[in-house]
């Protein structure tokens, strides 16, 4: 999908230098953006059409540019390319390779109505990889092929249930003894589990065409944990603030709230983790993730809920 009709300057090089190989050997098809490349032809910059025709003709390239450019790798998909366009909202991007070499550039006039049906065929694909199973399988499939296709990621929301239903038999006196808690337990779950589908929805993304390694993982569970923690902290005090008014019982409503911070806090780092570890270990995170993640989700939330009950109770 890339051209390779596009222009590029050395960064040394005037606005006038610039405008004078623009006369002299003509600009490519649809330019829309002038792209600056170092010694070693990386992309270094990049320079507005406006910007280079407003700049004084002794300013450099490197003094005018914009350094932080926007890149789409060259091994990135036709929907990948789509999703930068709807993210950024920019008209072209350079493609570069991963020595950051420019390679050409894709602008949005390339992406035809039948790239767009791609694009949102992919996309509707990797949506139903999120829940367990390939569409384009489950479609063709008889409905026992689509039961075997679809049963065995159940299984993985089907033990984290039971497991949940045993846990809650071990604290059957907690419960007994504070009867809101079993009021707000749906509502407990419910919360861990869409900010783990969130989490999870997030990574995958940001795994796509990425070597994890220690630092991307510990910038990303930084980012990921002060977003829990305010995520948490605002929805634990709503429903404590609902659990006190309703019921009038202080430690109670105590409970309920700090479980929702915590349990959020782990949902969303568990929904870091594991596609990160499926990605790590060449498996698939888009289709094991989400079930995954979910049933963790749910067992460490109603850990975290009757351990802090029958603690401050």
């Amino acid at each position: 999908m890339a051209s390779t009709e596009f222009t590029a300057f050395t960064q040394n090089l005037t606005v006038a230098e610039a405008l004078a190989q623009i006369r002299e050997r003509g600009i490519a098809q649809q330019i829309i953006y002038f792209y600056v490349v170092d010694e070693r032809q990386r992309l270094a910059g990049v320079v507005p059409t406006r910007r280079l025709m407003m700049a004084a003709p002794d300013a450099r390239l490197s003094e005018i540019m914009i350094g932080r450019v926007v890149a789409i790798p060259e091994t990135a998909t036709v929907l990948e390319a789509c999703e930068m366009f709807l993210l950024h909202k920019f008209l072209a991007f350079p493609v570069v390779t991963a020595q950051r070499k420019l390679a050409g550039v894709v602008n949005v006039g390339m992406f035809t109505e039948n790239v767009f049906d791609v694009s949102e065929r992919e996309h509707m694909e990797e949506v139903f990889q999120r829940i367990g199973f390939r569409v384009a399988e489950v479609q063709s499939a008889s409905p026992v092929k689509a039961f075997r296709l679809r049963f065995p990621w159940l299984l993985a929301t089907l033990g984290g249930g039971i497991c949940c239903a045993l846990l809650a038999g071990f604290y059957e006196a907690t419960l007994a003894t504070s009867i809101i808690l079993a009021f707000f337990l749906t509502l407990v779950l419910g919360l861990s589990e869409s900010v783990s589908a969130q989490s999870v929805t997030v990574t995958v993304e940001a795994l796509r065409g990425r070597e994890v390694n220690g630092r991307w993982f510990k910038g990303a569970a930084r980012k990921e944990f002060a977003t829990a923690l305010m995520l948490g902290a605002a929805c634990g005090a709503i429903v404590s603030a609902v659990a006190w008014l309703w019921r009038g019982h202080g430690p109670a409503a105590l409970v309920i709230g700090g479980s929702i911070a915590m349990s959020m806090l782990m949902a969303c780092l568990i929904g870091l983790t594991v596609p990160t570890l499926l990605h790590r270990f060449k498996l698939d995170p888009q289709i094991a993730a989400g079930p995954v993640s979910l049933a963790l989700a749910d067992v460490f939330t109603l850990l975290v809920y009757l351990n802090l009950a029958t603690f401050v109770l």
